[in-house]
Parts: structure tokens; C-alpha cells; sequence
């Protein structure tokens, strides 16, 4: 596997952000999205005091990053787990409080690029595309199985796909004949139904559809939902979080937890606002950053790249 593919996104910035926390001796960096561990491996490169501590519900991702991450020995720590299960992993670990909470949540380039696990659109494939191949519903499941009305509402609302009553009413007419299990099926069937307008624009007309799918069968953002608030609570005074994400739906939840923390909750009015309606969080992103041109050409998959972060500033109180 040629390790250009693996240039992490905006590898620098999110460094960057997270330096003022890193550097006390001592300081632990959680990595809620090891894949194959270059965002970790430059953790611990560039933060020598720091301890790592990476999480992956993908096996193969942990098995490669751990050969990666091999010479930083007793310093990174890999945990078979999804991201929401964090608090879990730090209590087993004996860790109460973190300095520092990484996400970078787009499908990992090894899952896109290997073939046989269904996420791509532009090679045939079996159609899985579970990050855990151990547990749950592949797509084909999904596609074969769900009514029109549910499997419309997740075209809609994850792949933002505009045209998904003609797509799922071609899904629903075809898997009568025979049911769905390979991509290319799939492909055809959506280029198929489509408008031709609609084929002029964004790419592979498939896009959408496929980033609905597999939302729906990792249950990534009710996994996000849960897993944003746990990590900034994991947070020490003084701790920060970076999350990049990769389309507006992620986006959203993020900014909407992270204004959350950053707001006044104080009822309007009072002359000193009691500690307790103070702000939990502060904003170190205007927005959300965008990686640069130059990133974009060195590494495409960076182009719809959204960056925030925010640092913890006072503890929970009642």
C-alpha cells in the first residue's frame, strides 16, 4: 500500500491546535479515528512527553497501525472500540481526565481503497461497507430489506440526494427481481434513474448514495452525537479538541456542540453571572477552517474537509 495515499488531512493545523495542551510531560492525546494511524504517528513524533491513546472499531486498522506505531512502544495504547464508547475506555485505562481529543471522522483511505469491502463506487464490490465486519447490518442488508419510505429518508437526510424517490423506486422494482450484493449493480441503477441534468453535476452521480448507506449502517452520526459531548467532557481544563469533518451534516453537530459549550447560559439580566452559567468551552476556529489549495492538490480527498476546535476552560459545574 503506497503510504502517499495516507498524507492526513490538514495534518499541520490540527498539530498545531492541540500543541498548548501537549506539551506537559505526561499529557494524554486521544485519537478517536486511528485508521491507519498517521495523525497518532505524528502525535507522538512531534509530542514527546505525550502518550497516545488510539481507538478503531476496524480491526485491520489496528493491526496495521499497531506495526506503525511498534517504535513508540509503551507510549501509544490501541483499543479495539468505537468512538462513543470513549469514557469506557479511558475509565479501564485508569484515566480520568485528557489533554488533548483528535477526530478526523472521513472514511479511512484503506477502507475506500480495498476492494472488497464495498465502500467505493468506482470498482465492483460486494456490498458491506461496515467498519466492523464483526457486527451489525451490511448495505446490502439495508438496501434489500428496508421499506421505500425509510430507505427515501436516508438518501434524503445523509447523502442530501435529491432525486431519492427515483432511486429508491428503481431499488424497490429491482431487488424484487433479485436482491442487491455487489456496488456495480448499484452504480448502474443510479446512473440509470437519473436525470441527465442531474448526471451533469458533482461527480459520480453514485456519490450521494453510497455516503447515505454508509451512515446508515455504521450509525455514524448517532454514534458522533454521542461521541462529541463525551470527548469534550473528557477534556482537563485546559485540554483541546480538533474534529475534522467531511460533509455538512458532521459539521453541524459539531459546531452546534461546540457553541453549546462556548455559550452564556446565564438567564439575562443578572449583574454577575454565577460560575456555573459561565462558558465550558472557547472557540479556537472562526467557523470552520478549509484545508488550502495546495493540500487539496496534494491530497484530494482533503477537498470538503471542515476544521473546528475548542479548548476547555472551566469544569462542569451542577
Amino acid at each position: 500500500m503506497s503510504q502517499s495515499r495516507h498524507v492526513p488531512v490538514m495534518l499541520q493545523r490540527c498539530l498545531d491546535l492541540l500543541a498548548p495542551a501537549l506539551k506537559e510531560p505526561g499529557a494524554v492525546v486521544v485519537d478517536c479515528t486511528l485508521g491507519l494511524g498517521g495523525h497518532s504517528k505524528a502525535l507522538l513524533a512531534r509530542f514527546p512527553e505525550a502518550r497516545l491513546v488510539a481507538l478503531d472499531r476496524d480491526k485491520e486498522a489496528l493491526r496495521l497501525s499497531g506495526e506503525r506505531l511498534a517504535p513508540y512502544g509503551e507510549r501509544a495504547t490501541l483499543v479495539h472500540a468505537v468512538y462513543d464508547e470513549l469514557p469506557d475506555v479511558l475509565d479501564r485505562l485508569g484515566v480520568p481526565r485528557v489533554q488533548g481529543v483528535l477526530f478526523d471522522l472521513g472514511v479511512s483511505s484503506m477502507q475506500l481503497d480495498e476492494a472488497d469491502r464495498g465502500f467505493a463506487y468506482a470498482q465492483d464490490a460486494p456490498l458491506d461497507m461496515r467498519m466492523d465486519q464483526t457486527t451489525g447490518m451490511s448495505a446490502a442488508e439495508v438496501l434489500n430489506t428496508y421499506p421505500p419510505g425509510e430507505l427515501v429518508r436516508i438518501l434524503r437526510a445523509y447523502g442530501e440526494e435529491k432525486q431519492a424517490k427515483r432511486i429508491v423506486s428503481a431499488i424497490v422494482r429491482e431487488r424484487e427481481k433479485e436482491p442487491f450484493a455487489n456496488s456495480a449493480r448499484l452504480v448502474e441503477l443510479i446512473r440509470a434513474a437519473l436525470p441527465q441534468a442531474a448526471k451533469r453535476t458533482g461527480g459520480n452521480p453514485a456519490k450521494r448514495t453510497f455516503q447515505a448507506l454508509r451512515i446508515e449502517v455504521n450509525g455514524e452520526l448517532s454514534v458522533l452525537e454521542r461521541a462529541i459531548p463525551a470527548a469534550v467532557e473528557a477534556l482537563a481544563v485546559g485540554g483541546r479538541i480538533a474534529v475534522l469533518s467531511y460533509h455538512s451534516l458532521e459539521d453541524r453537530l459539531v459546531k452546534q456542540v461546540f457553541a453549546a459549550g462556548a455559550a452564556n447560559t446565564a438567564p439575562p439580566g443578572l449583574p454577575v453571572v454565577p460560575e456555573r452559567y459561565a462558558p465550558r468551552l472557547k472557540l479556537l476556529t472562526r467557523g470552520a477552517e478549509l484545508p488550502t489549495e495546495d493540500e487539496i492538490a496534494e491530497n484530494r480527498r482533503a477537498a470538503p474537509a471542515r476544521l473546528r476546535g475548542a479548548e476547555r476552560i472551566r469544569e462542569s459545574i451542577g
